[in-house]
């Protein structure tokens, strides 16, 4: 017992001596630069509140001078969500800065993101400048942003395809100039792992500064291993990842954030690192996300997908069951993969829904949740039981709701018999300013049909992108989510919606696709 004892003391002073790796969690920023996935406000500030459960470091709320919009959500997120750091990001321009300031000045613990292009590519062919102006511009960027805030972080962009002797030059000015963070990112996803690594302990040996400032990385996954670069990044003195929910972002997206943390939980020692992250929190993170944002998640993704704890082979399932750690290198509780049965039914009351949303973390307005109710009651009076996947998404549904031009009032689906062929006939009624519209039309099959009604009520020529039809949960009563992607007139929105009837759903999806379109032309 004694020598046990003695292993444990040993082993937590190990564990209290290992590197912290902050996650610099970017979801909010380059993850909604997917096309289709902008996010409203209250959306934003309900995945931030989460990132928060979850134990982020660095929530990057937004890119403040893209838009009034994002500037005004990213100052609610400053201004509610206390515990990460936040920040923005700017142009190495003055008046990016002066904009992003204005965002996050209320935040607890701000952080002003610049960056510019480092690599030759970018300085001639995207700025028109030369390496001198180039520099120069980056390192009086980051004195303006320091009369601001304390905490600057600079980006030399597309690094890993930049001259090495000037990155470094870049890396040792900025840091004179006052930058408290180094991030360099892989920004077209181009470096390999065992270069990427080198670069890092490279840059690290020849810019003594950088021991004394935070080194990050941010890894794109152009050629699937924006992961992989952003391990050998930590193994090499990195101590600082930036990366997003489910990997989303711009093009192939970015290193995954839950499969970053995952490594290093399980490979801690050989990495001589650990993170803040709470990781039973990783899934349902993952959900709001990919619910808020309208972007599935494939079964097969490592530590988030349907299919991560699944087993199917006779030798694997017989081995699971004798113990689990023959096929399962990850508990599934310790990611939030076991979730609890919530049931509900058309009998329960307002008292009840209220405490199952508090249960499940949800704090809404009185007016909001009169509307999540009534929805609830709608599902409710059609399917026997309402499950916590089930009420999580009509509050998701509701949350990402517009001001609707167009409202659902009813729909008739039956087959009509043309040239010898019965074909899907859909009659559908919508409501616009007060007047009832109904039209009718035959289709392919029963959802071409409805959203032919809809495109003829709204006299709109749509682009379908994407279909998607989910069920929340078992049996043949299951509420089914479904995901449209639109383009209209060379603009890609998406629309979400749930229904027991999956035709309807698709209805309600598609048109809250249209009127989310409309909300943005107002």
């Amino acid at each position: 017992m004694g020598k046990s004892h003695g292993f444990f003391r040993f082993f937590s002073k190990e564990i209290e001596m290992q590197r912290k790796i902050l996650i610099f969690d970017t979801t909010l920023r380059d993850g909604e630069q997917v096309p289709g996935a902008k996010l409203n406000i209250d959306q934003k500030l309900m995945v931030a509140k989460q990132l928060e459960r979850l134990g982020v470091d660095v929530i990057e709320a937004g890119f403040p001078v893209s838009s009034p919009g994002d500037a005004k959500a990213v100052n609610l997120v400053a201004r509610q969500v206390r515990k990460p750091i936040i920040a923005g990001l700017a142009r190495a321009l003055k008046k990016d800065i002066d904009i992003l300031w204005e965002a996050i000045k209320d935040a607890d613990r701000p952080r002003i993101h610049v960056f510019l292009a480092s690599s030759d590519i970018h300085i001639e062919k995207k700025l028109r400048l030369n390496r001198s102006q180039a520099l120069e511009m980056a390192i009086e960027a980051v004195k303006y942003a320091k009369k601001y805030c304390p905490d600057v972080e600079f980006s030399p962009e597309d690094a890993t395809r930049a001259d090495f002797d000037y990155l470094c030059q870049v890396v040792e000015e900025t840091i004179k100039a006052g930058a408290t963070v180094i991030n360099i990112p892989d920004t077209v996803g181009y470096a390999i792992p065992e270069e990427f690594g080198k670069l890092i302990r490279q840059l690290r040996e020849r810019v003594p500064a950088t021991d004394k400032i935070i080194l990050s990385v941010h890894c794109h996954n152009d050629l699937g291993l924006a992961t992989a670069n952003s391990m050998t990044a930590i193994a090499n003195g990195a101590t600082q990842v930036e990366c997003t929910i489910n990997g989303i972002g711009e093009r192939a997206g970015n290193a995954a954030l839950e499969e970053i943390v995952m490594i290093l939980k399980t490979h801690s020692q050989y990495f001589n690192g650990k993170t803040n992250i709470v990781t039973p929190e990783i899934i349902p993170t993952s959900r709001l996300v990919s619910r808020m944002m309208n972007l599935p998640i494939q079964p097969n993704k490592a530590i988030v997908g349907a299919n991560a704890f699944a087993h199917s082979s006779g030798v694997h399932q017989d081995g699971i069951l004798k113990d689990r750690r023959t096929y399962e290198i990850i508990r599934p509780e310790d990611v939030g993969a076991q979730q609890h049965l919530l049931i509900l039914t058309a009998r329960s009351g307002r008292k009840a829904v209220r405490q199952k949303l508090a249960d499940l973390g949800y704090d809404v307005s009185d007016e909001t949740f009169e509307k999540i109710y009534k929805r609830f009651l709608s599902v409710a009076d059609r399917k026997k039981e309402i499950t916590a996947a089930d009420l999580k998404s009509i509050v998701e549904v509701e949350l990402s709701k517009v001001e609707e031009l167009y409202n659902f009032v009813k729909m008739v689906v039956t087959t009509q018999a043309m040239s010898g062929t019965d074909l899907p006939l859909a009659v559908l009624t919508l409501r616009k300013n007060g007047e009832e519209i109904t039209q009718a039309s035959v289709g392919n099959g029963p959802v071409d049909a409805v959203f032919k009604c809809i495109n003829g009520i709204t006299k709109l020529n749509v682009n379908l992108l994407d279909y998607r039809v989910e069920s929340l949960s078992g049996g043949t009563e299951a509420l089914g989510e479904s995901t449209v992607k639109i383009e209209i007139n060379g603009e890609v929105v998406s629309g979400c919606a749930t229904s027991p009837d999956v035709i309807e759903a698709s209805a309600r999806a598609y048109l809250n696709a249209i009127n989310r379109y409309f909300s943005l032309h107002k």
